[in-house]
C-alpha cells in the first residue's frame, strides 16, 4: 500500500476514535477508544515526521463527531494573465495564494475577504465559490487532517499591497508563466490546482469545480 493508503485508513480511525469517545458511555470500549486514537496517530507520526505529543495534543482537543477540516485561498487576478500570491513564512517563503482554515463564525467568503486583507494588505470582495476540493484527491504532501479546499473568487477595491507581513514574506502579482519557476507550498495549493483557477481567469462563465 502507499503512504496515501496509509494516511486514509489512519484519518479513519482516527474518526472512528473520536466519533466513539464522544458517544460511548461504556469505561470498555472508552478504553479501546483511546487505544484506536493512540493507533493512528502513531500512523500518521510514521508518515509525517509530526512528534507524536504534537499529534495527540491536537486529537485529544477534538471532541465531537469529526468532520473535515476546511482551508479557504482567495484567488484574486489581475486582467486574465496575473494571480495574487504570497510567500508563506512557515514554509519556507513558499509561494501561494493567500488563505487558511476557515474560522468558527466566519462564512468562507468572510474568511477569503479576511486572509486577503490580512496576508496583502488588499481589501477584496468575494465573488464566487470556484472550486471545492477534496484535499486526497490532489498532489498534496501528507499530512495528518483530512482537508477540503475552498478556492473563492475575490476582486480588489481597496488598500495596497503590502511587501510583507507577519504570516508573508513577500507579495506579488504572478504571470501564470511563472508559476512553474517557482517553488509553490504544496501543502496550500499545487500547480495543477493553480493551472485550474487560471482558466476562470479566461473562461469566467466556467462552472465551479468539485471533487
Amino acid at each position: 500500500m502507499t503512504n496515501l493508503d496509509w494516511l486514509g485508513i489512519a484519518q479513519q480511525l482516527q474518526a472512528i476514535a473520536q466519533t466513539g469517545l464522544t458517544y460511548s458511555q461504556n469505561v470498555y470500549d472508552t478504553e479501546r477508544y483511546e487505544q484506536l486514537r493512540a493507533l493512528s496517530v502513531d500512523i500518521l507520526h510514521r508518515l509525517t515526521d509530526e512528534p507524536v505529543d504534537k499529534l495527540t495534543r491536537l486529537f485529544a482537543t477534538e471532541t465531537g463527531y469529526q468532520t473535515p477540516k476546511v482551508d479557504v485561498r482567495a484567488v484574486v487576478f489581475r486582467g486574465s494573465d496575473e494571480v495574487l500570491m504570497v510567500q508563506e513564512k512557515v514554509d519556507d517563503n513558499r509561494w501561494t495564494l493567500p488563505g487558511g482554515w476557515a474560522d468558527i463564525g466566519h462564512t468562507p467568503k468572510e474568511v477569503a475577504v479576511k486572509e486577503a486583507r490580512e496576508e496583502t494588505g488588499l481589501d477584496v470582495e468575494a465573488v464566487r465559490l470556484l472550486a471545492l476540493f477534496d484535499k486526497k484527491l490532489h498532489a498534496h504532501p501528507v499530512e495528518p487532517w483530512y482537508v477540503y479546499k475552498c478556492f473563492i473568487l475575490c476582486r480588489v477595491v481597496g488598500g495596497a499591497i503590502q511587501s510583507h507581513t507577519m504570516e508573508t514574506g513577500e507579495v506579488r502579482w504572478v504571470r501564470e508563466s511563472e508559476i512553474a519557476t517557482l517553488p509553490l507550498s504544496e501543502a496550500r495549493a499545487t500547480a495543477a490546482q493553480l493551472a485550474a483557477m487560471f482558466r476562470f481567469a479566461r473562461q469566467p462563465e466556467l462552472p465551479t469545480l468539485c471533487d
